[in-house]
């Protein structure tokens, strides 16, 4: 009795050791050329590496669903992931590279593509789909996207591993334009603009300083969600006469605030360094109910010179943007008055005659 159940154990190890090598040999069979480079399943994805000869690279990592970190430092941008997965989704093979051309294209993508890796959760175990066993992350995918085709509708890829000897035009059906640009290498690129994203129950105060008109400077303190005070940072007085629909509007405006570009890494030091210790024109501080403080310090963006008037003539200052500097002084931007506007709301904005 005792031999045959022995017997038994090993005859079901055997065929778990036998079904696990079958399913991973099905798996990684090439089933057909239009789907080496795309992904049957991204919901779990978890990490994806960039990174081009220039010596930039960026990892996106998945902190929760909707939510990814870039370089485990600053939030990245959604809409820009989630086109990226997209794209990984639902790219396909156009054709192979012709023998003609193979050569000249390898030597290409060996010296400007960019390096492509993903990483899922897989299982060790994956019997028939219907026994997993043994997440964990896995590098799944790793191909090299060079540049786009002379018809600009498809582009160059290379699939490291069983096929890396073969270069590929790869595209995205019924879409007119090549997605070698979705793959960015730089960090800036993926980063979320926001600088204010607060709901009206998750502030507390909003300090407003004018430093060219005194005057204007002002405080609003939130009482209870419906209720604010405003008091005038000059005199330190409260303004009892001001217009609540214009208050609540401007509370309610410091949801998704964005800057328009990153300046940090394509400007001068010396000259962010020369702006950024001249004197400011405004600074808001916003201080959440946690008690969290989110600062910004704008600077006048230097004019340009009028060649449309009568005579070519200086405008001192840009009137449509402003440089600012974020995050304790580690992000110099640029701002549009346009959005940026609505929360630089002097104090007699509000106040009645």
């Amino acid at each position: 009795m005792k031999k045959n159940t022995i017997i038994f154990i090993i005859t079901i190890v055997l065929i778990i050791i036998a079904a696990v090598l079958i399913s991973k040999n099905s798996n990684t069979t090439l089933k057909k050329e239009s789907s080496n480079f795309a992904l049957q399943d991204t919901s779990n994805i978890t990490k994806i590496f960039i990174a081009d000869k220039q010596n930039n690279s960026v990892v996106l990592r998945k902190i929760s669903s909707g939510n990814w970190k870039i370089n485990d430092h600053y939030k990245a941008d959604q809409r820009k992931t989630n086109m990226l997965i997209k794209t990984m989704q639902d790219i396909r093979v156009r054709n192979p590279v012709s023998l003609a051309e193979h050569n000249n294209v390898i030597s290409r993508l060996a010296a400007t593509a960019k390096k492509v890796e993903v990483y899922q959760i897989v299982d060790r175990i994956d019997l028939f789909g219907w026994i997993k066993l043994f997440p964990h992350e896995k590098m799944t995918k790793v191909y090299y996207v060079g540049g786009a085709t002379m018809d600009n509708l498809g582009s160059y890829m290379w699939m490291e591993g069983k096929e890396k000897d073969r270069a590929f035009v790869v595209h995205i059906p019924n879409f007119r334009g090549f997605v070698s640009p979705r793959y960015s290498s730089v960090e800036d690129d993926w980063r979320d603009h926001s600088i204010f994203n607060y709901k009206v129950k998750e502030i507390q105060s909003i300090k407003v300083e004018y430093f060219e008109n005194p005057d204007w400077s002002y405080k609003v303190e939130n009482i209870n969600d419906r209720d604010f005070k405003i008091i005038s940072l000059n005199n330190n007085r409260e303004i009892l006469n001001y217009d609540t629909l214009k208050l609540l509007n401007f509370v309610n405006a410091f949801n998704n605030v964005k800057f328009e570009a990153v300046l940090t890494n394509t400007t001068a030091q010396s000259k962010i360094d020369s702006i950024t210790l001249s004197k400011p024109a405004h600074k808001i501080t916003v201080v959440n109910k946690k008690g969290d403080s989110t600062v910004v310090k704008t600077f006048h963006k230097e004019g340009f010179e009028d060649k449309f008037g009568d005579g070519a003539k200086l405008v001192p200052v840009d009137i449509e943007r402003l440089y600012a500097s974020l995050n304790n002084g580690n992000d110099f931007v640029l701002l549009q008055y346009y959005a940026f506007g609505k929360v630089l709301r002097p104090l007699t904005y509000f106040e009645k005659e």
